[in-house]
Order: structure tokens, then sequence, then C-alpha cells
């Protein structure tokens, strides 16, 4: 398997357990664990209006993208009828949204959350992978 299907697969896999962890977290109105960074700047994250798009908590939007870049990346590798264009629009979707909120977090909240961050990485090495090494 080539190596940009690889890293879609495996870096839509941690996401999916990312994202569900945050939507744990969102459900059950409970911190999260904060690492590397103040616990006050996840709380401020996590609780902030930002962490909803449309009234949807992120963390659900981000798990339906990550489930959608799996769901799709595993049809195209078994040879059904999808177009790789339609994993590169989920990604750069994602990508743009996390881009986005990852501003968020530095210039109008002045801080960051440790899950927040994992999905831009993870979203960094999918666009890599899906705009860059395709």
């Amino acid at each position: 398997m080539e190596l940009y299907l690889v890293l879609l697969l495996v870096f839509s896999g941690i996401g999916i357990a990312n994202t569900s962890y945050l939507a744990y977290h969102a459900i059950t109105k409970t911190d999260v664990a904060c690492i590397f960074f103040p616990k006050e700047w996840c709380r401020k994250v996590q609780y902030s209006k930002q962490s909803k798009t449309f009234g949807i908590s992120n963390s659900y939007l981000g798990l339906v993208m990550y489930l959608s870049i799996f769901g799709l990346t595993i049809g195209y590798v078994y040879g059904f009828a999808i177009p790789f264009w339609w994993i590169q629009c989920v990604v750069g979707f994602g990508f743009l949204f996390s881009m986005y909120f990852t501003f968020v977090q530095a210039f109008v909240l002045r801080a960051f959350c440790t899950w927040c961050v994992v999905s831009a990485i993870n979203f960094v090495v999918m666009a890599i992978a899906s705009f860059v090494l395709y």
C-alpha cells in the first residue's frame, strides 16, 4: 500500500480516537486531561463559545470528518468507485477548519488544548499525504 494511504489511515484512526475522547467529555460535561499545557488553558478552550460551530460541538464535527476520511480511504484502497478528490475535499476542509481553530486558540483565547493541537497535527500530516505525496 502506498505511503500516502497508510498515513491517511493511521492519522484518521488517531483522529477518531482523539475526537471520540473529546466527544465523550462534551457529552458528560467533564474536563479533559490537559497534557503539556496548564489545566486552565484546556478548560478555557473546552468551554469557550468557539468550541461549537452552529451549536454543534467541534468534537462531533471532527469525529464525522475523521470517520469520513477513514471510510473513504478504506473504500478507495479496496477499489470501490471513490475518486481520490473526495478524500482530498474532506481533508482540505478539515485542515482549514483545524488551522482556523488553532488561530483562535493562539490569538483569541490565548490558550491551547492538547487534544486540539493533536488534531491540528493530524490534519497537517493528512494534508501533506493527500496533496503532496499523492
